[in-house]
């Protein structure tokens, strides 16, 4: 069972897969060649599931930062006889900067290793343990390093350094002295593929420097935000885009599966995927924390997975695998024993087939918001808009399960109305760019009807505010984006009294937000969760608008006091221990920081 705090670890993306390594230089999670393949290394979720260990062999203390405007890894392990200095990264290819970010990368897990002062004795451990660690590997000595067969993997380890090999494991030990650097690489290919092979150390030292100079020409052309708090939001820009699968466009919710919302409960979920909500809102926060030149290429893909059709009889699916795989049929891996314990580990997500009206608006919202990059978009994805807003207008008063997901029964969510209203008031925005101005005043009719319908029975008088759904008491923070896109005004008597309601009641004693209060069971599932990230700086975003900037400013400095020591947030905070929980990164708490920034 993994105890390492999920935020003692970093992630490294070269916009097609991901890896997590912890402060103690492990990489306790890798899925190649896709972040939704199956993990390599899962140690996060397993003890037996797969790592890479590279540290000290005597007792040391680590910092770690990311290399300067990249998600190039550094972390420095001190001892007391000496310092080494280990730079770990997926590498980009050869002619990957700027927007070419993320093309044709190798899929090659490359950790350089300095000694800086004095000399260190390195440990290094790698077991290798393909498909969620299903598979033991046989693993084989070869010149320069270690190669790896099991089930549809061929695995080669380069290794400068002599390894002891026994069942799937290999163990060394080396020392190193001031001025001495060692390259370590894990190559992956399948057994169809182009071979993975043995790297000399002149060709990993290329991959360094083209990997940093690549991530730094991405920013140095795209970022360009100087507003309050400018270094994070850099920082979750460079995030977002490398939780971005740069083949197809699609944008994945966070680079981990199963890192659960309350340790030892069942709200344990895989984000791996495509969400529409999820990566239109990326698409927004990208346009103001670095230049969203991926806009054309994500509505692109968005019209292609849903090719099979838009329309009243058949909504829009709500997500998607990141090749545009509709079938995410979810499963449990019984041999994991998760995170502290947290059961059951999940791949695949149910809620591919869950009606959530929602998305019509995220998605419009992004395409109005990016109309800009948008010059060029095809009739195939001008006709998907147009699906979208007419979809919206037919199915706004349906029931569903809503933003958060429920697995219980459908309701009237005030938040999914909303984003109708949204859907179709973009749309009426967009409709000369989308040649459809001949279903104006159709959109407009039914957007009228839809805030009509929101004032009248989403506000209710016993509890002071706009509540979770229609005709209900219950408050839900999702109601917070109502002056955030522009429903009301944030300044409205009744969006105050809301704001206020939720910051007295939807709050935990650090002040930090939850989506709703789990107690009776609303949402379909057992046991509680924490507080949740991108709501408290919906808290923020709101106040701001309102006007009540001091306030603003103290959600938001609480917020981002979780921020981990290179940046980066999970989905949730637990309320008692104020430990970090949910998967990670996640994509939607560091929108909330751009947004509310």
């Amino acid at each position: 069972m993994s105890a390492t705090p999920i935020a003692d670890h970093a992630m490294l993306s070269d916009r097609h897969s991901s890896a997590l390594v912890s402060t103690a230089g492990s990489v306790e999670w890798l899925s190649f060649p896709r972040f939704d393949s199956p993990s390599v290394f899962g140690r996060l979720l397993g003890t037996e599931a797969g790592h890479w260990q590279i540290q000290p062999a005597d007792t040391w203390h680590s910092a770690r930062r990311y290399v300067g405007q990249t998600l190039v890894l550094e972390t420095t392990f001190t001892t007391s006889s000496g310092t080494v200095v280990l730079t770990d990264m997926l590498a980009m290819g050869e002619d990957n900067g700027g927007h070419r970010l993320g093309r044709d990368v190798p899929h090659l897990l490359v950790r350089r290793v300095a000694c800086t002062a004095g000399e260190v004795e390195l440990d290094v451990s790698y077991q290798p343990r393909p498909e969620y660690g299903l598979i033991v590997p046989l693993l084989s000595a070869v010149q320069g390093g270690v190669t790896a067969r099991g089930g549809a993997e061929w695995l080669v380890l380069t290794s400068p350094m002599p390894l002891q090999l026994a069942r799937g494991h290999a163990h060394g030990t080396t020392a190193l002295r001031a001025g001495d650097t060692m390259h370590l690489a894990l190559h992956r290919s399948t057994l169809e593929g182009r071979p993975a092979r043995i790297w000399s150390q002149d060709d990993l030292a290329a991959q360094v420097d083209n990997t940093i100079a690549a991530w730094q020409s991405w920013s140095e052309l795209h970022q360009s935000y100087e507003g309050p708090w400018s270094e994070l939001v850099h920082h979750s820009g460079r995030v977002l885009t490398g939780l971005s699968f740069q083949p197809s466009g699609a944008i994945v919710a966070a680079a981990t599966t199963s890192l659960p919302e309350g340790i030892g409960g069942e709200r344990n979920w895989d984000y791996r995927y495509s969400w529409v909500r999820d990566a239109s809102l990326t698409m927004e926060a990208l346009w103001v924390a670095a230049c969203p030149d991926g806009a054309a290429d994500y509505f692109a893909f968005m019209a292609t997975a849903a090719a099979s059709g838009v329309g009243p009889d058949h909504g829009l699916q709500i997500m998607f695998g990141v090749g545009g795989e509709h079938d995410l049929t979810e499963r449990e891996l019984p041999h994991l024993e998760g995170w502290r314990d947290s059961k059951p580990v999940r791949v695949g997500n149910g809620a591919w087939n869950q009606q959530q009206i929602d998305v019509y608006g995220e998605l419009l919202g992004a395409a109005h918001r990016l109309a800009g990059q948008l010059s060029s978009i095809d009739d195939d994805t001008k006709r998907f808009l147009i699906a979208c807003a007419d979809t919206a207008a037919t199915r706004w008063p349906e029931k569903d399960q809503g933003i958060w997901e429920v697995r219980g029964d459908p309701q009237h969510f005030v938040y999914s109305k909303v984003m109708c209203w949204v859907a179709l008031d973009r749309a009426v925005a967009l409709a000369d760019r989308l040649s459809a101005g001949n279903r104006v005043e159709h959109w407009k009719r039914c957007r009228d009807d839809i805030w009509e319908t929101v004032v009248r029975d989403g506000w209710s008088d016993e509890a002071g505010a706009f509540t979770q759904y229609l005709g209900s008491d219950r408050l839900d923070a999702s109601n917070l984006m109502m002056p955030i896109v522009g429903f009301l005004p944030a300044d409205d008597p009744r969006m105050l009294a809301t704001i206020d309601a939720i910051d007295q009641r939807l709050t935990d004693e650090r002040g930090l937000v939850y989506r709703y209060r789990t107690e009776d069971g609303v949402d379909g599932l057992a046991g509680q969760e924490g507080t949740f990230l991108l709501c408290t700086f919906w808290l923020a975003h709101a106040l701001a608008l309102s006007g009540q900037a001091e306030r603003a400013i103290a959600v938001f400095e609480r917020a981002v006091a979780y921020v981990n020591d290179v940046g980066l947030l999970a989905e949730e905070v637990d309320p008692d221990s104020g430990e970090l929980l949910g998967n990670f990164p996640q994509a939607f708490s560091h929108i909330g920081l751009i947004n509310a920034a």
